[in-house]
């Protein structure tokens, strides 16, 4: 028996962006009612320096294990942040059928799931949007606006980092940071060591998709801003323990019910912006229903493409 391996370069050849945008909507949609389940993420830590995430998923004939580290130090040694692999198989008789570079899937849904999130959270007529983070996910997301037909501006605190991805995806560099901060819609893709809107920043009609901070400690926006929006998750299990929103439910600030899981959006099942003038905010975490989603789009193109095989 063998099996394709995917490399980065071979994940993103066989995934477009169009493609990765469809399949992570599916899921969250199939997730939603029922028919894709997962079990939040589990944390393996070594802090401060960084973490490992085992993350299993089942659902459209297949069953997924990614295996997944996040490292923020990695850069200044010349190491990538997000390293591992996603194991693919075959959900009515386990055998493997895949096995995934982790990085690439995981940008290819980060990027999606953020897009998404502003596409269908964010006022109307195409707003003028923005990607903050220009690391391996945030690049990604530059590219998916790009072939969704959206000029966005982006900003990095590494003024070569910005330049170079605005050049390499026809994008446009803001002037700073609180230009990019000040878009319609937001996307941001940090590290989340550092909170990018203070208290009171928020604006009228604005929606943020805050996808750094994904683990426990991390925060992109103070925890008594989340008061001020309507709040929308990709899982309230995971978020409510390790992402955005967990600070504000640590401190009483919020429960379940202030929070709307996109699936149920995306379904017909709940309302998303009400108004013009509401402020929405995507907590995103993560979700191995995302990877599967990604991973299985990879395995429909495997037969046209001359991978490398695993022989078992």
């Amino acid at each position: 028996m063998s099996v394709p391996v995917f490399s980065r370069d071979a994940v993103l050849e066989a995934v477009s962006p169009q493609d990765a945008y469809a399949a992570v909507r599916n899921a969250f949609i199939a997730h939603h009612r029922g028919e894709w389940v997962m079990q939040p993420k589990i944390y393996v830590t070594n802090y401060p320096a960084g973490d490992f995430r085992a993350m299993p998923a089942i659902g459209g004939g297949h069953a997924l294990l990614k295996w997944v580290t996040s490292f923020p130090g990695n850069p200044a040694l010349g190491l990538p942040t997000v390293t591992g692999l996603v194991v693919l198989s075959n959900s009515e008789t386990g055998q493997l059928e895949a096995v995934l570079d982790a990085a690439s899937v995981t940008a290819l849904r980060t990027a999606a799931a953020g897009v998404l999130a502003a596409d269908t959270l964010g006022v109307e007529n195409g707003p003028s949007v923005a990607v903050v983070g220009c690391g391996v996910n945030g690049a990604e997301t530059v590219r998916m606006l790009v072939a969704h037909g959206r000029t966005p501006v982006v900003w990095d605190a590494d003024e070569a980092r910005r330049r170079f991805v605005a050049d390499q995806f026809g994008a446009e560099v803001a002037g700073s940071l609180d230009e990019a901060l000040a878009r319609d819609a937001v996307v941001t893709v940090t590290p989340g060591r550092d909170v990018l809107f203070s208290e009171g920043s928020l604006r009228p009609g604005q929606h943020v998709s805050l996808m750094g901070a994904d683990g426990p400690g991390k925060a992109e926006i103070a925890t008594r801003e989340l008061g001020r929006a309507r709040l929308f998750c990709d899982d309230w299990e995971q978020a409510s323990h390790g992402g955005e929103l967990a600070a504000g439910v640590a401190a009483g600030l919020l429960a379940r019910d202030d929070v709307t899981e996109l699936g149920a959006v995306l379904a017909g099942a709940a309302e998303g912006r009400v108004d013009g003038d509401d402020v929405t905010l995507f907590d995103s975490t993560g979700l191995a229903i995302q990877d599967l989603a990604i991973a299985r789009a990879a395995l429909l193109r495997s037969v046209e493409m001359d991978l490398p095989r695993l022989e078992l």
